[in-house]
């Protein structure tokens, strides 16, 4: 009885899921085709005034910059929703976590550099097989890595660390950055809910939904002044298979 009652609110929370992608395809469709003509008119008008000398051609372009950057403010919270909404979309493969890890690293590290910042890997070498969905595993590390980055304005050290843990394998992302308050710990996986200007507040909500739509756990320990350490448990392949190939054969049908 117990099963069946898992595996029907598995269906429910994969049809809703769904539904949810769709919507958000469609708002997104809608939301980007006149935003797309605005930006365009936008770049058409700053380049009939970025050589305009007189004060009132200088006034309007700078008008024009700040509606501009809007704009992109706009289509980044737009990515970040979809990205939010489609986090049910499940591609589970088996795969080898250190190695997701270390090229996603080699990707991120010139500008980490550029920022000040020093990304330090301790991966196990011993680290079991993991079955996940590879392009949401680099979301999950790019919110985090970003995150990071944020609270160490002046630079510092992002330290990754992997380990087996019983039937789990263990990520743990750690950063000696400006921390966080009890308050800010409490709500910061709220969508929409952020302490930095111009922030989406979907960063940490969409890492929490990828860690539970792989059937893990996510926690944080941080402190104002002394960082943050964010530990996620992911089950490892053997104990994920059933139901990574529940999902799996749901996708192939579609």
């Amino acid at each position: 009885m117990a099963s069946d009652f898992h595996e029907q609110e598995r269906d429910r929370l994969r049809k809703q899921y769904s539904e949810i992608a769709t919507l958000a395809g469609g708002l997104a469709h809608e939301i980007r085709n006149p935003l797309s003509t605005i930006r365009l008119n936008l770049n058409l008008l700053c380049e009939e005034l970025e050589h305009g000398e007189s004060p009132r051609d200088r006034r309007m372009l700078n008008k024009l910059v700040t509606i501009q950057r809007e704009c992109r403010h706009l289509e980044g919270i737009l990515d970040a929703f979809l990205q939010f909404a489609r986090v049910g979309e499940l591609r589970l493969l088996p795969a080898d976590l250190n190695e997701i890890i270390k090229e996603f690293i080699d990707f991120v590290r010139p500008e980490a550099t550029e920022r000040g910042i020093d990304l330090s890997l301790h991966l196990d070498a011993d680290l079991p097989p993991v079955r996940l969905d590879e392009a949401l595993i680099r979301q999950l590390l790019m919110n985090l890595i970003r995150n990071a980055e944020q609270a160490m304005p002046e630079g510092g050290l992002i330290e990754l660390q992997t380990a087996p843990d019983a039937d789990f394998v263990k990520l743990s992302l750690i950063d000696n950055g400006v921390g966080m308050d009890e308050r800010t710990r409490s709500r910061m996986f709220q969508a929409f809910y952020s302490t930095r200007a111009g922030g989406s507040g979907l960063g940490l909500p969409t890492v929490r939904k990828i860690v539970e739509a792989h059937r893990g756990s996510i926690e944080c320990q941080s402190e104002p002044g002394r960082g943050t350490q964010f530990s996620i448990r992911l089950p490892i392949a053997a104990s994920t298979a059933d139901a990574a190939g529940d999902i799996d054969a749901d996708d192939s049908e579609e």
